[in-house]
């Protein structure tokens, strides 16, 4: 009884940017764990290929599928296409996003419209046009992947903050929505990982190493595969009464303020 509550065999997951770095670790967790990954990126197919390359070869049942997630018709032709070849779609995680590190004073406008389209506006869109599908099954599940900046502020990523601020929020307003539906819609909180994008700064005697060291108190980087346990609850009949929360998985950052400069 307890492990079938957590069961994802036989459902189709897709994951939005899943070609590299937390979005492919989620998506591992959930395909070793029985779930069909619909992989996405936008980049390239060649990433996308190498992906579903990757994920076959670790026995996981992968498809990918190139698409823009902040242009609707695209996300419409997508999804079209996907329910069409692969079937229906049980769970969303929409975790396709970008940062651009600019103090606000000195951001392009522009800068900052597109920060907000792919990491706030696009989970709208692809989100919409999925969950009408689930709403049609009275079943379905929606993972939205806020960040720490959802909560707290830090310089240079203003534009970030505000579109992860609002995702929380949409979060919360797609449960008010939509769980009458039966269908379950979540976010997932990441702190710090230890990805390629973070390995030239996960240096010993680097200042922002040894902050987050500092300033987590399980004193380390997360392990990216530290966050399949929480897609696979959310995405699983586990998580059934669940609805417009944000977990976060970051080694207790947010639950303290921090350690004074002269405490061990």
């Amino acid at each position: 009884m307890s492990m079938s509550l957590f069961d994802v065999k036989g459902k189709n997951a897709l994951v939005t940017g899943s070609t590299h770095g937390l979005g492919m670790a989620m998506a591992r967790g959930l395909g070793l764990a029985g779930a069909t990954i619909i992989v996405n990126g936008n980049s390239s197919q060649e990433k996308i290929d190498k992906a579903v390359a990757e994920f076959k070869s670790q026995g996981i049942n992968a498809v990918g599928y190139k698409f823009n997630v902040a242009d609707e018709e695209q996300v419409i032709s997508a999804i079209s296409k996907i329910e069409a070849e692969i079937g229906q779609i049980d769970i969303l995680i929409n975790n396709a996003g970008i940062i651009k590190r600019t103090p606000l004073i000195e951001m392009e406008v522009a800068d900052f419209k597109q920060v907000i389209d792919i990491d706030l506006v696009s989970p709208f869109i692809v989100s919409k046009h999925v969950v009408k599908g689930m709403i049609a099954r009275k079943a379905g599940k929606v993972i939205n992947i806020c960040s720490m900046m959802s909560e707290l502020g830090r310089n240079s990523v203003g534009a970030y903050a505000a579109a992860k601020g609002g995702l929380k929020m949409l979060t919360q307003n797609m449960a008010t929505e939509w769980a009458k539906h039966n269908i379950q819609i979540n976010g997932i909180g990441p702190g710090y990982f230890a990805t390629s994008q973070t390995a030239p700064i996960r240096v010993d005697g680097h200042p922002f190493n040894d902050f987050i060291i500092n300033r987590t108190p399980a004193a380390k980087w997360g392990d990216p595969n530290d966050l399949a346990g929480a897609a696979i609850f959310l995405s699983s009949k586990a998580s059934d009464f669940v609805n417009g929360h944000i977990l976060y998985v970051d080694g207790g950052i947010l639950a303290t303020i921090g350690k004074p400069s002269n405490e061990d």
